[in-house]
């Protein structure tokens, strides 16, 4: 198998640093990033109520091809989550019921699919954190190689180690890790700005008025 890992050092942050991401919801992230940085609306979880916060590790993988994706699982530290571009191919699953158990056994915090996955009945009683593109029963290959930690594109956004995906029932956000900090604080200052808007409809103040549109009669 062709492996080839790229020399991609990043900042590793702190179990604080990614405490306070875990309060931003993906949809305030991509607010604070003009909107960008959204995933395909075909990349949703296996199952509701899972959600994402982590660092990625990313790998490209040949089509079918889940070699690279397993030497990846056991490469990455506990937290971590595995961002894939298996280049969109739905028909031929990258991952299954045994990568699951490795990825489980060694604390990953998920994984990102742009392809198939099978196993979902496993990946659900392990409680596993799977986002991915279709599920389907045809495994996969193993042998023609790919990229780890290089620079990948992920149903439509880019992706480099080290960057912060966020994800739960709307989808999956990237935040470029070089963004992290103005990104976190914008989106912190948006929520209080939220919670404003709230108590306003609560006590009765009409959209209209908060956001200053047009009203009608």
């Amino acid at each position: 198998m062709a492996l080839l890992q790229q020399d991609t050092p990043f900042r590793v942050l702190s179990d604080e640093e990614l405490d306070a991401w875990r309060a931003i919801p993906p949809a305030v992230a991509s607010d604070c990033m003009n909107r960008t940085q959204v995933m395909s609306a075909a990349i949703k979880p296996i199952r509701e109520g899972q959600s994402l916060c982590g660092q990625a590790r990313t790998v490209t993988t040949m089509v079918g091809d889940c070699g690279p994706i397993c030497a990846l699982i056991s490469a990455a530290r506990p937290g971590e989550i595995v961002m894939v571009d298996a280049g969109g191919v739905e028909d031929t699953a990258v991952w299954g019921g045994v990568m699951t158990e490795e990825a489980v056994h060694r604390r990953l915090g998920g994984a990102v699919i742009d392809g198939a996955v099978r196993d979902v009945a496993d990946m659900r009683k392990a409680g596993f954190a799977m986002f991915c593109r279709s599920v389907v029963p045809r495994g996969p290959h193993h042998g023609f190689g790919g990229t780890v930690d290089g620079l990948v594109s992920v149903a439509g956004v880019p992706v480099r180690s080290g960057d912060i995906v966020l994800g739960n029932d709307d989808g999956v956000v990237v935040v470029p890790l070089e963004q992290a900090d103005a990104v976190l604080a914008a989106a912190q200052a948006h929520l209080l700005k939220e919670e404003g808007w709230v108590r306003d409809i609560r006590r009765g103040v009409p959209i209209p008025t908060i956001f200053e549109f047009p009203s009608v009669k």
